[in-house]
């Protein structure tokens, strides 16, 4: 998938919108529903995920960009995500898996 394609970067932000507050989901289980690679779903984002909820959106090992660690950390502590004492998304409690988006 072409991460340059409108229809692709609307999908992606679509499923990133439908992530519920105190969740996160990753870039690799968005390409798995839209199509693409986790990199692909990762470069829509940092061109165009300013306006939807990305710090929803983590690494497979539950990381993000050191960039984004203090902003995202602020919203976790706000959406009452799921976190270990060292700051770090518990992926266990707070995984959202959009290919079965009502649990």
């Amino acid at each position: 998938m072409d991460p340059a394609n409108e229809e692709y970067v609307e999908q992606v932000l679509s499923w990133v919108e439908q992530v519920p507050a105190g969740r996160v989901t990753t870039y690799g289980a968005i390409a798995a529903v839209v199509g693409g690679g986790p990199r692909q779903v990762g470069a829509v984002m940092s061109r165009h995920g300013g306006p939807v909820p990305w710090w929803r959106v983590v690494r497979a090992d539950a990381s993000l960009p050191p960039s984004h660690d203090g902003e995202a950390r602020a919203r976790y502590a706000e959406e009452g995500t799921p976190c270990t004492s060292a700051g770090r998304v518990r992926m266990r409690d707070a995984f959202w898996d959009p290919a079965e988006p009502d649990e």
